[in-house]
């Protein structure tokens, strides 16, 4: 290694990149897929890495983020370090798992064609799951994930449109990673691949595409270009056959993309007799409910509380992070990923924290922290604070405003719905009797369920048929052009009153 080179070493995965000395840590390690949730500025804390070996130098950005106890122990903000000599860093982000589907023949129905083989890609904003199948049979052959490499301009869609706009060409960025994904899987069976089915939020769709995203960066956030984008391997400069299809299936309109067009498939929304619900939990909380007899769909902006972003102790579902909370014996109970000392807490374990606060009266259903410390603790060292509480109550009423308004629109109310699927990982993850005991979803138990990765699940299923199945209307519905949304939001900001257990004396 040359004197002008430094040496990183990023774990848990032992990846080792070297590069010019003095080299912002972002530039270095963002093509990585290590992500900046707040794209660089120092703001989130979202980038933290501790130092394991060597020295990275303290900003006044670190002094702020951190307690002088953790600057000790190495804790630093990536965004704002540079690479001045070899260092080792723990990279907490990459202990995350990425949510793929496991469904194959039985419950695909494959058969409609011959031969050859098919990829179905979900290019979710943060990861990517990727699976090759056989045409014939539907078997998955492979399984490729990975983090998407646009997530060091920003973890959300809007960060990545505001860097889009200032000239960011995140276009050829995920192009180059989903190839690099297309060639692992197929492994010298290139020229046999047939087609390749994407599905993805309406930002991904646009930025895969080439496609303007300005008209996503403003009221009313429509675009003109939600329709299927159809591209050949030569035009990707990917090294398949020419006469392979790649297709990036259409978005339902707004910021309803095709991975929820895919979800709809996916649990059997578009043969349904009754009406069922697919609600995808996250910061663009996207909502359909539907039978065979047409489907409404919409989208609300619930904000990043369901991942934690705006928490001030949140961090993803990485190790050290609290996943789980439970009241039990007047005490809080919680569980942390890795076993090991907590650190912050995720969406999931936010979502229970305030349910346990609910059930033992230490938080009440206005939201307020019933002690007036202003202080809810839920494991040594993590607390939530008022601001916290607050931004789940936003991030909630937005869910569920929306699927108030859509049982609306169709004439029925809450118990017209037979089943309600949660998709994303979040949606795999948090607990259906705290997203009841919060006011997320507003339906008995037995109705709702997990979906897993119902994007990559429909996509499969899209890609199995040699013709898209004839699905019923799908209408797009404005929540923001909707009379009563203001209120009806207002009215779903207090959580429900829920069965106080008395602490025992």
């Amino acid at each position: 290694m040359s004197a002008d080179k430094v040496r990183i070493r990023l774990e848990p995965l032992s990846v080792v990149v070297e590069v010019p000395r003095g080299e912002p840590l972002l530039s270095s390690i963002s093509q990585l897929g290590f992500e900046f949730p707040c794209g660089g500025t120092g703001f989130c804390g979202g980038c933290k890495v501790r130092v394991l070996a060597g020295s990275v130098l303290v900003t006044e950005q670190d002094l702020s983020a951190f307690s002088p106890e953790e600057l000790a122990h190495g804790w630093r903000l990536a965004c704002q370090a540079h690479a001045e000599t070899s260092i080792v860093l723990e990279c907490v982000q990459w202990h995350m798992d990425v949510l793929t589907d496991d469904s194959g023949q039985s419950a695909l129905k494959p058969g409609l064609r011959k031969h050859g083989l098919g990829i179905a890609i979900d290019l979710g904003t943060t990861t990517i799951a990727a699976q090759m199948l056989d045409l014939a049979s539907g078997d998955i052959l492979a399984v490729e994930t990975d983090l998407n490499p646009q997530s060091a301009w920003g973890s959300d869609v809007m960060s990545r449109i505001r860097a889009a706009l200032t000239g960011t060409d995140l276009t050829t960025i995920v192009r180059s990673k989903l190839q690099a994904i297309v060639l692992n899987l197929a492994r010298g069976r290139e020229l046999e691949i047939d087609e390749v089915v994407l599905v993805g939020n309406t930002v991904m769709h646009h930025l895969f595409a080439g496609l303007d995203v300005e008209p996503l960066s403003r009221a009313p956030f429509e675009s003109a270009l939600l329709g299927e984008q159809s591209f050949s391997p030569q035009e990707l400069n990917w090294p398949l056959s020419s006469a392979c299809r790649i297709r990036f299936l259409h978005c339902l309109g707004g910021f309803v993309g095709s991975d929820i067009l895919a979800g709809i498939v996916a649990i059997g929304m578009p043969s349904a007799d009754n009406l069922t619900a697919l609600v995808d939990l996250g910061t663009n909380g996207e909502i359909a409910i539907g039978s065979r007899r047409g489907i409404l769909c919409a989208s609300t902006a619930a904000g990043p509380a369901f991942e934690a972003g705006t928490i001030r102790m949140g961090m993803r579902a990485v190790a050290g992070a609290i996943s789980r909370v439970f009241y039990s014996n007047a005490n809080m109970q919680a569980t942390v990923i890795g076993d090991g000392e907590a650190r912050g807490i995720c969406g999931s374990g936010l979502v229970d924290a305030v349910a346990a606060g609910l059930q033992s009266g230490a938080i009440l259903p206005s939201g307020r922290i019933a002690n007036r410390t202003k202080i809810f603790p839920v494991c040594e060292p993590v607390v939530l604070d008022q601001a916290d509480i607050r931004e789940l109550q936003l991030a909630k009423a937005a869910i569920a405003s929306g699927f108030r308004l859509l049982l609306k629109c169709l004439g029925a109310s809450a118990d017209d719905v037979q089943s309600i699927y949660l998709a994303g990982a979040f949606g795999n993850y948090v607990q259906i009797d705290s997203a009841i005991g919060i006011g997320l979803i507003e339906a008995p138990k037995t109705c709702i369920h997990a979906a897993g990765n119902a994007a990559l699940r429909g996509a499969k299923a899209l890609l199995l048929s040699k013709e898209e199945s004839a699905l019923p209307e799908i209408a797009h519905v404005s929540l923001a052009a909707e009379p009563n949304f203001q209120d009806e939001f207002v009215n779903c900001m207090t959580f429900p009153r829920m069965k106080h257990i008395p602490e025992a004396h």
